[in-house]
């Protein structure tokens, strides 16, 4: 089990706190309006936390991944689809840091840090979903740009990013290695976003369509060499997962928690329904599933931190046995409170409905058993 430092530990109560106070009342309304948390995301930045993870070097606090881990897991227990965009600002490093140019780093993170900047990361496309390498999207080098063409969906924070990371195909006919990945600035013209779509979970979260029309990028603008781009999206999706783990222990927290107050409260028969054995049972259940996946989640986090050669194997463990573990105990939160468990006067159906999102955005969970099972059997 990991144990916290007191630096951590005063950097959780800070983010419950502003979580407590400015995210919980109004988390059912955006729900159900599906708005962006710009204003919780100004709470956040007026406490560092929306730059604590870039590093030091470029105007950053270079907090490693066990505190990343925990912020998002305690934003999670709060409002799951709060977590998914603070990733969006506290995350956007990733491609830049493990692949950029010293003058893509120098340039873009203070950038980042200094506007709070969201960025989106655009892989899927209509008919290359969990078959990455088989996108469409093309780049083509027209002197000392590139000019790319074709269209995007289910891309996070697509609509509100300042910066786009955009993959595309520079050499057809090789697959994954023809795959490269260009960062393209909001406002460029040709890159439109399009229809934001209407989830079944994480409401909050924005995902749209992104239309390419000859969208013209200098090709210093290229992160990583050409034809790398494939290696720099399963890196960094392997921290996506690791934070879609972290989004799953959270939300099964919260809705654990609120099934026992639930129950501690709600009588039946004379006496608390707390105090059924069947009731103690489940709960029992739910929490013994919810540690597990923390421990994995946790142990993930730090092999990340320490560039394990097995933390990819582990990112993608971690994400499919945390949402599966979190659809598991949302589901027994609702049947907990049993007719009230499904009106939307009880948080807990808001939480079964984000809990379905985690099985399959960032690879779906069958992807990751593909992922899982090639790592031990290479």
């Amino acid at each position: 089990m990991v144990e916290f430092t007191q630096e951590q530990e005063m950097i959780r109560q800070t983010v419950r706190r502003i979580c407590r106070e400015k995210l919980a009342p109004k988390v059912a309304e955006v729900d159900q309006t599906c708005e962006y948390p710009w204003d919780i995301l100004e709470e956040f930045a007026k406490a560092d936390l929306t730059r604590m993870f870039f590093p030091e070097k470029y105007g950053g606090l270079g907090k490693d991944l066990i505190t990343n881990t925990m912020v998002v897991e305690e934003i999670a227990s709060f409002n799951t689809a709060t977590a998914h965009s603070f990733g969006g600002v506290a995350n956007s490093r990733h491609p830049v840091l493990i692949a950029g140019t010293e003058e893509q780093k120098s340039k873009y993170i203070p950038m980042l840090i200094k506007e709070k900047g969201v960025v989106c990361l655009s892989i899927t496309e209509p008919n290359a979903g969990s078959d990455v390498a088989g996108m469409e999207t093309r780049a083509v080098k027209d002197g000392d740009d590139y000019v790319i063409n074709g269209s995007k969906c289910f891309a996070t924070n697509g609509s509100v990013a300042m910066l786009y990371f955009i993959f595309a195909v520079t050499r057809p006919g090789e697959g994954a290695r023809g795959i490269s990945c260009f960062l393209v600035e909001k406002g460029t013209p040709g890159l439109t976003p399009g229809r934001i779509e209407d989830k079944v979970g994480l409401r909050a979260s924005n995902v749209s369509e992104l239309s390419l029309e000859d969208v013209r990028v200098p090709a210093e603008n290229m992160i990583g060499e050409e034809g790398k781009g494939f290696r720099i999206c399963m890196t960094t999706l392997d921290k996506a997962r690791l934070d879609a783990a972290a989004m799953g222990v959270g939300l099964a927290r919260g809705a654990l928690d609120y099934a026992m107050e639930y129950a501690r409260s709600r009588v039946q028969f004379k006496q608390p329904v707390a105090d059924f054995q069947g009731m103690q049972f489940l709960f029992a259940d739910m929490a013994t599933r919810l540690e597990a996946a923390r421990s994995l989640t946790y142990e993930t986090a730090r092999r990340m931190e320490t560039d394990d050669a097995e933390a990819p194997k582990f990112c993608a463990m971690a994400k499919l046995f945390s949402s599966d573990m979190a659809m598991s105990v949302t589901v027994d939160a609702v049947q907990a409170l049993g007719g009230y468990g499904v009106m939307r006067d009880h948080p807990v159906e808001r939480m079964m409905r984000d809990a379905k999102i985690l099985q399959i955005f960032d690879g779906t969970n069958q992807i990751q058993k593909v992922v899982i099972s090639r790592a031990l059997l290479k």
